[in-house]
């Protein structure tokens, strides 16, 4: 099943009076399962992209497609529901709310949608097990490490069991040990759970775990290669 699909997508910007051409004409698909990294250095459009497919920003020229549903013509409501119900995001920044423990964190998607509190419950312990937090559920993010508050992030993104996971530089705060620990988790959640996970990033060692490597340079692919 293709989860993505983007057909010569454009996205311009304004800045300082002058048009910057983020996007130009990228035509790209991904299918269900995948563990693909959009790769290339600042400015070449890869969080633009990646921004355009979770539907946290509109298309200037283009179509895109998630899990077979145009979103050009989607109200901003639509769009915020097909978010909360179809797409994780795990940012560089945790973007964890301080104030709620670890369990209320993961939990708080599910809140949104309407999940009832004893499979939420469930599917929140669950999470934890998956990504080795258990014990730690009272915990608030202050309280934890880097690696761990990224565990938090990773479980949140798939406790509602999403058909599309985007991480934006997920190891850009990490160190190197960390790093990995937590892109090995992603491979096993990857392999248990089907969930097509997609990278924006410019660290050697994503791309070294990826299965796909897309790279772009000011707007356009450079090469799309299958490991």
């Amino acid at each position: 099943m293709t989860v993505v699909e983007a057909e010569n997508v454009v996205k311009d910007y304004g800045l300082n009076g002058q048009t910057v051409h983020a996007l130009r004409g990228v035509n790209l698909s991904f299918e269900g399962g995948e563990f693909a990294a959009i790769a290339g250095p600042s400015g070449s459009g890869k969080s633009t992209f990646l921004h355009l497919t979770g539907c946290l920003d509109t298309l200037t020229g283009g179509s895109m497609s998630i899990g077979g549903r145009n979103v050009a013509g989607l109200s901003k409501k639509q769009l915020a529901l097909l978010r909360r119900h179809s797409i994780g995001f795990i940012f560089q920044a945790y973007n964890l709310i301080p104030v709620l423990t670890v369990s209320e964190n993961i939990a708080f998607p599910l809140t949104l949608l309407g999940v009832d509190k004893r499979e939420i419950r469930e599917r929140v312990a669950r999470s934890l097990r998956d990504v080795g937090l258990e014990g730690m559920e009272k915990r608030r993010p202050r309280e934890m490490s880097g690696g761990q508050q990224q565990r938090v992030a990773i479980a949140r993104a798939l406790v509602k069991k999403p058909a599309l996971i985007l991480a934006d530089e997920p190891t850009a705060n990490l160190d190197s040990t960390i790093g990995r620990e937590i892109l090995e988790l992603m491979v096993q959640l990857n392999t248990s759970e089907g969930t097509t996970f997609i990278f924006s990033t410019h660290d050697p060692m994503v791309m070294e775990f990826a299965r796909r490597i897309i790279k772009l340079c000011d707007g356009r692919i450079e090469s799309d290669e299958v490991k």
